[in-house]
């Protein structure tokens, strides 16, 4: 039976015949390889690229390598926000400058420091390892705030899935304090229990075959199982009190839609704030689909804007 499913936006729709020849809807494992290559090709900048805009810096986070990007001739001494980042790729891809192209965007918009993780990688490094290296690198940016020049009262966790287990993580052990969490299309739910997590299969980003991928990778057979920690998969969480405020984006036509927008309302309930977007026609990524579309730059602003009143003083 064909499944249903809101409609692509045209552009979006236009600009994924060439992005699905490069990469096919559905990521298989031996897809993997592939899916690290056009991550590293076209959503990773390198360091030289980075310093064309902003200071950058590689240091140790206790074992984990973190870039620390702040404004040109920026001066430490003068306390800015922090942004925690934690880049995307399904947890198979990527690196610490993988959407280093965000950082410099918000740089441009407002002056703060951002920190990302290279957190190591599923399959060869399943759970707990990339979320237990993405609370590491905080813990180390915590000790470190006053040497990067961050105000620890203006400290925000950014990306997808795992800076919502970061964030879980930080409340549950006593981490640092976190002002906000910024959650981009999110990876939350490995059960695949909601209509969006099967609605697409061999069409747009990410569909219900590579979210299967995804999460056989980082958690094996356990995955969609009773026994799943909230901090691999944080729908799974049974309490979401106490968490920093959140901003969730999403598409109206990807498999995270409905989880996305569940966790939302869950951190309402919870007695949370949560600002919630459901871009309509909106892929996985469709931002990076279609850069220069009026929705894409309506979505990469919102994110500024709300980055702007959570960071205020």
């Amino acid at each position: 039976m064909t499944k249903v499913h809101p409609p692509f936006d045209p552009e979006i729709a236009a600009a994924l015949v060439a992005v699905n020849s490069a990469l096919p809807s559905s990521v298989t494992p031996d897809l993997i390889g592939r899916l690290r290559e056009l991550t590293a090709a076209g959503h990773t900048m390198s360091l030289a690229e980075i310093r064309e805009h902003a200071d950058a810096e590689e240091v140790d986070g206790n074992g984990v390598p973190l870039l620390v990007l702040r404004p040109k001739g920026s001066d430490p001494a003068v306390p800015l926000p922090g942004v925690y980042f934690l880049h995307g790729g399904g947890m198979m891809a990527g690196n610490n400058r993988t959407g280093a192209d965000w950082a410099l965007a918000w740089l441009a918009e407002l002056p703060m420091v951002v920190v990302s993780a290279d957190y190591r990688l599923a399959p060869e490094h399943p759970h707990p390892a990339p979320v237990e290296d993405c609370y590491t690198g905080l813990t180390w940016l915590g000790d470190h705030l006053a040497e990067l020049g961050i105000d620890p009262d203006r400290l925000v966790v950014a990306g997808g899935g795992l800076a919502a287990a970061t964030a879980l993580l930080a409340r549950d052990r006593g981490g640092p304090r976190l002002r906000g969490q910024l959650l981009v299309c999110p990876m939350i739910d490995d059960r695949a229990s909601t209509p969006s997590s099967t609605e697409l299969v061999g069409e747009g980003v990410w569909d219900s075959v590579s979210n299967a991928t995804g999460w056989s990778a980082l958690l094996g057979a356990a995955a969609g199982g009773p026994a799943v920690s909230p901090y691999a998969a944080p729908a799974r969480a049974t309490d979401l009190s106490g968490l920093p405020p959140a901003f969730l984006e999403v598409g109206s036509v990807e498999t995270f839609r409905d989880e996305a927008v569940a966790y939302a309302s869950r951190l309402w309930q919870a007695g949370g704030q949560a600002e919630l977007h459901v871009w309509p026609g909106g892929c996985h990524g469709f931002d990076e689909v279609v850069p220069h579309a009026p929705m894409a730059r309506e979505a990469r602003a919102s994110r500024v804007n709300w980055l702007r009143r959570v960071l205020a003083e």
